[in-house]
């Protein structure tokens, strides 16, 4: 195939301007061109990908308290009852009463220094004391 070619003479129109370089900028980097049409991704900063993390790990840690709330609220919370101490009670004559049938009121006061945060046994009149209900 030949191609022909013919030699035109091409005018300038009349009112048409030079045209001029674009001005070159010292010490700037060229930029890599973007493409069109293709779908963009995203770029996260530091400070983005910490932010995302810290939701993340916020949502999970909310599901699991809230999974550990739903399946400890099947169980029953033990039954107590309120003891206000009389002058003259200590809280092994309470966990004397409070102690089942061949319980070791030990064992007892123990519990009740447990329940009650107690740092010693001594308990002063008119302390109330939570007594598991037996």
């Amino acid at each position: 195939m030949t191609a022909m070619t013919t030699s035109r003479t091409v005018r300038a129109t009349a009112g048409a301007r030079p045209v001029r370089p674009a001005p070159v900028v010292q010490g700037a980097r060229p930029r890599a061109a973007q493409p069109t049409g293709s779908s963009s991704t995203l770029h996260l900063t530091r400070r983005g990908r910490v932010v995302v993390w810290t939701l993340a790990a916020v949502v999970a840690l909310g599901v699991g308290g809230a999974a550990g709330a739903w399946a400890d609220g099947t169980a029953a919370a033990p039954e107590v009852r309120r003891v206000v101490v009389a002058p003259g009670d200590t809280l092994w004559g309470i966990a004397a009463d409070a102690a089942s049938p061949g319980q070791d009121v030990r064992d007892v006061v123990l519990e009740l220094m447990a329940l009650n945060e107690l740092p010693s046994g001594g308990v002063q009149a008119g302390q109330t004391v939570v007594v598991p209900a037996r």
